[in-house]
């Protein structure tokens, strides 16, 4: 038993020796992506589609107000209460499709994303693959980096084809 305990602690610093870590700043990866440029042009369409939808609804509900406003004066007090009313719903629409374009813009961005964060995935997990890296941690992660660390960023790129 004893040699057994003597061996663990000779054969363990040296497995922990023979380890490889790595670190790669995924970020500037992926914002060098160029999918993420094909991403955000869909987003932007689909961003401007919903922004000329709020600005009809918007303009709509200003001349309704204007409207209201030009002929309170002449309106019996039931006609009033109801436009206001009227108004009020219609505010409350343009709000609720504001707030639900806002969550569908989400959505279909992450939906967008998501192919192109696997991708990123996979090129560091080929380049610790090929490379034989125990680890690779995202470096904006890490708190302190040694100088003798390997920083694979420049392999995943050019595993991704990105210079």
């Amino acid at each position: 038993m004893k040699k057994f305990f003597l061996i663990i602690a000779l054969v363990l610093p040296m497995a922990l020796c023979a380890q490889k870590f790595g670190h790669v700043n995924q970020q500037e990866v992926f914002m060098l992506m160029p999918e993420l440029k094909q991403v955000q042009q869909k987003i932007d369409t689909l961003q401007g589609q919903y922004e000329t939808q709020i600005a009809n609804m918007q303009e709509e509900f200003n001349k309704k107000v204007a409207d209201y406003q030009q002929n309170e004066a002449t309106m019996p007090d039931a006609m009033k209460q109801l436009r206001q009313q009227e108004l009020g719903e219609m505010e409350q629409r343009i709000q609720l499709f504001y707030q639900t374009a806002q969550q569908d813009i989400q959505k279909k961005q992450q939906e967008l994303l998501a192919p192109v964060h696997e991708k990123l995935t996979k090129a560091i997990q080929a380049v610790g693959k090929d490379n034989g890296f125990t680890y690779i941690f995202d470096s904006i992660a890490l708190a302190f980096i040694s100088p003798d660390a390997t920083d694979v960023t420049s392999l995943v790129k050019a595993q991704l084809g990105i210079k």
